[in-house]
């Protein structure tokens, strides 16, 4: 693999756990490993389910 290819991978991999991108990744790998059978949910569902997680939880500061 040439150098050039190696500096764009390692970029992109930065850029992606940088944004969040990886996070359903992750997310769908462990949900198939702890629950073979249940659906993964959609990019959108996990999306959509995160952000509601995160509006009911209570802030740990004052601001």
């Amino acid at each position: 693999m040439s150098t050039m290819r190696k500096m764009l991978d390692a970029v992109l991999w930065y850029a992606r756990e940088l944004t969040g991108e990886t996070e359903y990744d992750r997310y769908c790998e462990r949900h198939r490993r702890h629950h073979p059978y249940a659906p993964v949910p959609t990019r959108r569902e996990y999306q959509r389910m995160r952000t509601t997680q995160r509006e009911c939880e209570a802030p740990g500061r004052c601001c």
